[in-house]
């Protein structure tokens, strides 16, 4: 079974300095229908003005993914990192018993635009850390690489959960294929151009819940970028 999740469907906030769209309930949008996917609890796309952002807040018990499309993202966080994220990296935070942070635009005169996806951890109560890192372009070319998993293997980021997240940019006309396991589920999300999974066709910013399907084949209708979740 696949269930489509509409960009135009997602939950949405313009504070001015910030535009929001939420595919899980968040925040202010709240939607019984639409509170999480398996251990995914949080797909945010975000747009945030130059000179403006998050200023400092706390989380805890969360395994925090956060990827930039374009424009830079300056990080700071109570564990002493202080880093600027920039397109096409990945950061990794790890909330365990309690982080604070704040996220900030520190272009003058250029917007960020970026995904935070929250995941739910195994094991609550797990030491904070942190990670950043950016994945070469050919190994995303027309092929799934993965990015974060429990393992960490073929140097992914690693992230308290039974998931694997995988990042592609495929040409129009590529494909790529993915076997679930017995068991498992996908999220699909689409971050630019539009693919048909399966049989079913998916624009930008759309996503997709898989269950009971065991192959996945994901075709670029358009130049694309798709970011694949497996999970249990």
């Amino acid at each position: 079974m696949i269930q489509v999740r509409k960009s135009q469907e997602r939950g949405h906030a313009d504070h001015g300095w910030l535009k929001t769209h939420h595919t899980f309930s968040f925040s202010t949008y709240q939607d019984p229908e639409h509170m999480r996917f398996r251990a995914l609890r949080v797909m945010n796309e975000d747009v945030v003005l130059p000179g403006q952002g998050f200023g400092t807040h706390p989380h805890n018990d969360m395994e925090i993914v956060t990827y930039v499309l374009e424009g830079a993202l300056e990080h700071k966080d109570s564990m002493g990192n202080g880093e600027v994220l920039h397109a096409g990296e990945f950061q990794r935070m790890s909330a365990g018993t309690g982080i604070t942070h704040s996220e900030f635009n520190p272009s003058d005169s250029e917007a960020v635009h970026l995904y935070q996806i929250w995941l739910y951890p195994e094991q609550k109560g797990i030491e904070p850390g942190y990670e950043q890192k950016r994945f070469p372009d050919s190994e995303q070319q027309n092929q799934l690489r993965l990015v974060a998993s429990p393992q960490a293997e073929q140097g992914a980021l690693k992230i308290h959960q039974d998931a694997q997240i995988f990042l592609s940019k495929l040409d129009s006309g590529q494909e790529v294929t993915h076997t679930l396991s017995t068991g498992r589920h996908a999220w699909l999300q689409v971050l630019r151009g539009a693919v048909r999974l399966n049989d079913v066709s998916l624009e930008v910013s759309d996503g997709a819940a898989v269950s009971d399907v065991e192959q996945l084949t994901i075709s670029a209708t358009d130049n694309a970028e798709i970011m694949l979740f497996d999970l249990a």
